[in-house]
């Protein structure tokens, strides 16, 4: 007899057959969590304890940072390339030289991105003090006419202070605080790279491990869902790049033909931003026309602007539902709660991983029942007209 064995039920004796009875208090509690009151607080103490697990599990994520976030970051990313893996295995590839080859091109592409970033601020960096300063000059000539009052020493302590700012080494120093934790930095990047490593080798066979114990509709189930999570994230990660591409392309196109410096950091500073939906194309709008504004003059300024805002408005009416498909089925107001919950908990990275990690948890509750069959609660019970 096992641990967990059951025992052969014993016959029960002659009385059990006689109606049980039961007591007036048992009677009165059965009563009380049997009505309307009672099925509330039961259904609000399962909540709660729902809620206490989630919120332990987001204290141990947020406190252990250093490996979540480049695992989280892993699976993205071999989500997205595993496609290629797969090519190479298909045209006769051994397993281990394909994942190595796809994961030395992502690195390859890594590398040669964040060399351009840097060379190009380093070759351009006195051109962008020289042409600052002239712009501060221009701008004084052109807010002279403003309804309100700007005087000269005003202007003249503001074209200081940024003058001081551009030529210091705090500049600098203060433009890497970011990555100062150095340590940190490059231990989670090797964390991801080994991790994406294994991801891309043995992703199936991990996640058959963790369905050994299930078999039947819950096996079929669990294989259902991890197909739909892959998918989902990994379409979102190819379908964002893409589009990401070509508005970086665009609006760098559109900032070399007006004269701006440091296109091509601008450039990849709108590819990255692309990653956080709503937010993102503003934001970089907003970057490039305020680099604009200080480097070149307010017009060109406006330009920028100009520019920015018709490159995102063809990316999102035309390039996107192309490109990107049904794979992001939230409403905005969902992504917009993932944003901000991502944000405060993990900050920039957290922005840029909750939405596609909301939209595949959605896409695993659409596939929880069957192919085409959501789980129940999700499930529509009536003809929904607004």
């Amino acid at each position: 007899m096992g641990l967990f064995g059951r025992r052969a039920p014993r016959p029960l004796p002659d009385t059990a057959q006689e109606p049980a009875q039961i007591s007036p208090a048992e009677s009165a509690a059965s009563r009380l969590w049997s009505d309307g009151f009672g099925r509330v607080g039961t259904r609000s103490l399962q909540i709660l304890a729902v809620v206490a697990v989630i919120a332990v599990f987001g204290f141990v994520g947020t406190r252990l940072t250093l490996v979540v976030i480049p695992v989280l970051i892993a699976l993205v990313l071999a989500a997205a390339i595993y496609p290629l893996v797969s090519l190479l295995r298909r045209r006769g590839l051994p397993s281990l030289l394909a994942t190595w080859i796809a994961l030395l091109a992502l690195v390859a592409l890594l590398t040669a991105i964040v060399w351009l970033v840097v060379r190009a601020v380093v070759d351009q960096w006195d051109e962008l003090q020289t042409q600052a300063l002239d712009g501060f000059d221009s701008l004084q000539t052109y807010i002279q006419d403003l309804p309100f009052e700007i005087t000269a020493e005003q202007f003249a302590s503001v074209r200081e202070s940024a003058m001081n700012l551009l030529q210091s080494d705090a500049f600098g120093s203060g433009a890497l605080a970011g990555v100062s934790q150095t340590a940190d930095f490059v231990a989670g990047f090797f964390i991801m790279i080994v991790v994406l490593f294994f991801f891309l080798k043995d992703g199936p066979a991990m996640w058959e491990f963790l369905l050994r114990p299930f078999e039947g509709h819950r096996y079929e189930r669990g294989q259902r869902v991890g197909a739909a999570t892959i998918r989902t994230l990994g379409g979102y990660v190819r379908g964002t790049a893409i589009v990401a591409f070509v508005d970086a392309v665009g609006i760098g196109i559109g900032l070399a033909i007006v004269g701006v410096p440091l296109v091509i950091p601008l450039s990849v500073l709108v590819f990255l931003l692309a990653f956080i939906p709503l937010v993102g194309a503003t934001v970089a709008g907003i970057l490039a026309a305020l680099v604009t504004l200080v480097a070149v003059g307010p017009v060109e300024a406006l330009v920028v602007v100009a520019i920015v805002v018709v490159v995102n408005q063809l990316e999102g009416d035309f390039l996107q539902p192309i490109v990107m498909g049904r794979t992001l089925r939230l409403h905005p107001l969902v992504i917009l709660f993932a944003l901000t919950a991502g944000t405060v908990l993990v900050g920039i990275t957290g922005a840029i991983l909750a939405v596609p990690i909301a939209a595949s948890i959605w896409r695993a509750i659409q596939v929880w029942d069957g192919p085409d069959l959501p789980a129940r609660f999700a499930r529509q019970k009536r003809s929904e007209t607004v």
